[in-house]
């Protein structure tokens, strides 16, 4: 198993204020899946992706990654263990505004010691022709898929992406998700995506819905959709 997800449970605040946000969480994912959290606003899914990326630590439970188990990670072990290991999509793209298309993917690369070929990328997500220019010069769609380039450009074994569609129109939307099953495909990244958007459980390998802190529902897909063909 790639990766375990094993009894994770968080809370937030403390007393009458206390906040159970996890209840008790038991996802196994296999190497190269694509895998969906579904659920509605404050069901705890942003959460359980920042404690599977060790961003945010869990109160009990714990994720074991190829083995690894990262509560047993000092600091500086978990943060040689995102670098190498980890990539991030987040639905503002964070890219550095005086830094052009292609130096921004670039530094997504200077964080690998084995990362993949910037230019490749650049023509995978259909940016090469842009890569002289500024974000700012860029819509948004082609912002985001340079923050994509940015996270894949590390050859992540795990792709974390927190709505990455959230902020796009329905068109970009899908060229993005066409983008990421591309990415999924090409470099065997493991993938796990955090959406409110319903129809994009068809083009997963494996579904988890929560709701309230825990796993209402897990299943395996059967009849996955390709993402150009999914319609919401």
């Amino acid at each position: 198993m790639f990766i375990e997800i094993k009894g994770i449970k968080k809370s937030f605040g403390s007393g009458e204020s206390r906040a159970d946000v996890l209840k008790g969480i038991d996802i196994d994912i296999d190497k190269g899946e694509f895998c969906v959290l579904l659920g509605p606003s404050g069901s705890g899914k942003s959460t359980l992706l920042n404690i599977i990326g060790g961003i945010d630590s869990a109160d009990e439970g714990y994720i074991s990654i190829n083995g690894e188990k990262t509560a047993d990670m000092n600091e500086k072990a978990l943060t040689l263990y995102r670098r190498k290991h980890l990539g991030y999509i987040f639905q503002m793209y964070n890219l550095i505004p005086n830094l052009n298309i292609k130096e921004n993917v670039e530094v997504g690369a200077y964080l690998s010691d084995s990362p993949l070929d910037v230019d490749d990328i650049l023509k995978t997500l259909g940016l090469y022709e842009h890569r002289h220019k500024l974000p700012n010069q860029l819509s948004g769609g082609q912002q985001q898929r340079t923050a994509i380039g940015r996270a894949i450009v590390k050859n992540p074994d795990i792709l974390l992406c927190d709505e990455p569609t959230g902020a796009l129109d329905y068109k970009t939307s899908k060229e993005i998700l066409q983008l990421i099953e591309t990415v999924n495909r090409k470099y065997n990244s493991t993938i796990i995506m955090v959406t409110h958007n319903d129809a994009i459980k068809n083009m997963a390998d494996k579904v988890i819905k929560l709701r309230d802190g825990v796993i209402r529902k897990q299943y395996i897909n059967q009849t996955k959709i390709a993402a150009a063909d999914l319609d919401w």
